[in-house]
């Protein structure tokens, strides 16, 4: 069987083109074309080289695995070494799927003259195969990260809480924030920003309203009213670099305690901080708090013998 190495090389090309393409896009990365046609000329290269045997070592795993290192390198310039890792990891797995998608295309159109050698696909048909694979494995690739964001999708990540402060309590929807890492600089205690309008029921309007003044120190006003005298030992001062602002100060509430419900059992924690919050944090209201993972993991939370029962 006649092999034009032209025709080979430019197959591999696209192919190459398809796989770094798909990964692109997966990844989420504003790839430059340049970048993905010369990363996809490097693997066509290799590709002629390895089908040559123009030098052996060429084709072993380590040679291998330094070219897919090269090409993701070259196709998306990644300014880390864990985005580097992230972007590599993908790159496999789209070239899985996709030589999945060829190989069974291979076995159900059985091309005529087809034949691998030295780990190269050659002989009729394979830019047909190629295309098709390559349309195939994209869809499937879109469809199955699809699915697996929606089970990370942020509904799965909402909570229901309940707020105690001097026997009344505030039920409300909580949004887990991996990146919340705000704690009481004096305890250590970890906080939930709550919106201001989830805490009347438990907190008096003339506090709510009136929380930067606290802050402030500006409670004039204020020291006579028995709620206020009553709450002032709860009161902290939160320092923050998000929520709008570069840097900033949220007034926090010591509460009775704080329920949250996982699964099909409640914790109930003692050592927790509220933050007034005075704005909100999405249009529908899908959820009015947000809390860091410490309040799931940290040993804060009380033993064992205080869960209650769903």
């Amino acid at each position: 069987m006649t092999v034009y190495l032209d025709i080979v090389f430019l197959e591999n090309i696209l192919m190459n083109y398809i796989i770094v393409f798909a990964t692109g896009v997966v990844i989420k990365n504003e790839c430059k074309k340049l970048r993905l046609l010369i990363a996809s000329v490097i693997g066509a290269i290799y590709t002629i080289v390895m089908y040559l045997e123009i030098i052996p070592i060429y084709s072993n795993f380590i040679m291998k695995f330094i070219l897919s290192i090269v090409i993701t390198y070259i196709a998306f310039n990644p300014k880390s070494l864990k985005k580097l890792i992230k972007n590599l990891i993908i790159f496999y797995l789209v070239s899985f799927v996709f030589g999945g998608c060829v190989f069974a295309l291979m076995y159900f159109l059985k091309p005529q003259m087809a034949q691998i050698r030295n780990g190269v696909f050659v002989g009729a048909y394979p830019l047909k195969i190629a295309l098709v694979g390559g349309i195939i494995s994209f869809i499937i690739i879109q469809i199955s990260f699809k699915l697996v964001k929606s089970k990370l999708s942020k509904k799965d990540m909402i909570y229901d809480i309940e707020v105690t402060l001097d026997n009344k309590s505030a039920k409300i929807k909580a949004l887990l924030d991996t990146g919340n890492l705000l704690k009481d600089p004096i305890t250590g205690y970890p906080v939930i920003v709550v919106e201001k309008a989830s805490l009347r029921k438990i907190i008096p309007s003339n506090i709510l309203n009136n929380s930067e003044k606290i802050i402030g120190g500006d409670i004039s006003e204020l020291i006579c009213d028995s709620e206020f005298s009553k709450t002032i030992s709860r009161f902290r001062v939160i320092p923050f670099s998000s929520l709008g602002k570069q840097n900033g100060l949220l007034l926090g509430i010591k509460p009775d305690s704080v329920n949250i419900k996982l699964d099909e059992k409640t914790e109930k924690l003692n050592n927790v901080i509220v933050g007034i919050y005075d704005k909100s944090f999405t249009k529908n209201g899908a959820y009015t708090a947000i809390f860091g993972i410490d309040m799931l993991e940290h040993d804060f939370a009380i033993s064992s013998k205080e869960l209650i029962a769903n």
